[in-house]
């Protein structure tokens, strides 16, 4: 058995940022994607949004890409209000997404801000990294290590090995 914790924070938005997550689907939707995650293997931890994004805390196991799992929650979700909900308008999701690892000790923060979304929004406190989420495949701006010069060949000195006095090789 794989030993894991594995937490995220992750957001994405409507497309176009449109306001389509009315208060009328957004029971709907929420428990749509807490049902979904659970079906492949994902545990939710809080789940809240704005007219325009949702904020989700998952627990991803390792056997899965989270860019997989986010695919599926969104293809999934939008499949099911366009087809059930009956808007009466197309409810699509942006390309992309927001994704944040979490450490276990950061959890409970991480799940009060998604509780807290519509307060965050009406009081203009919400934290930029948190809302962020982008249709191009933004990386952290820093590009890790870096080792100054690396040999191009390393290599030991050949062993001569002897056996009754004579090479063998």
């Amino acid at each position: 058995m794989t030993f894991w914790r594995l937490y995220y924070h992750v957001t994405w938005s409507t497309k176009d940022r449109a306001p389509l997550i009315i208060p009328d689907i957004e029971p709907r939707l929420f428990a749509y994607l807490v049902r979904k995650a659970a079906d492949i293997g994902v545990y939710v931890y809080a789940v809240n949004g704005w007219n325009d994004h949702v904020h989700l805390i998952l627990a991803v196991p390792p056997r899965l890409a989270l860019a997989e799992v986010v695919k599926e929650l969104k293809g999934a979700s939008s499949h099911d209000i366009n087809h059930e909900a009956r808007l009466g308008y197309p409810f699509t999701w942006q390309r992309g997404y927001g994704a944040l690892s979490l450490g276990e000790k950061q959890r409970p923060v991480a799940e009060a801000y998604v509780r807290d979304q519509k307060i965050h929004h009406q009081q203009q406190t919400t934290h930029a990294w948190l809302e962020r989420c982008s249709e191009l495949d933004e990386g952290p701006t820093d590009t890790g290590i870096r080792i100054p010069s690396v040999p191009a060949v390393v290599r030991e000195p050949g062993a001569v090995y002897h056996v009754f006095g004579e090479p063998i090789f």
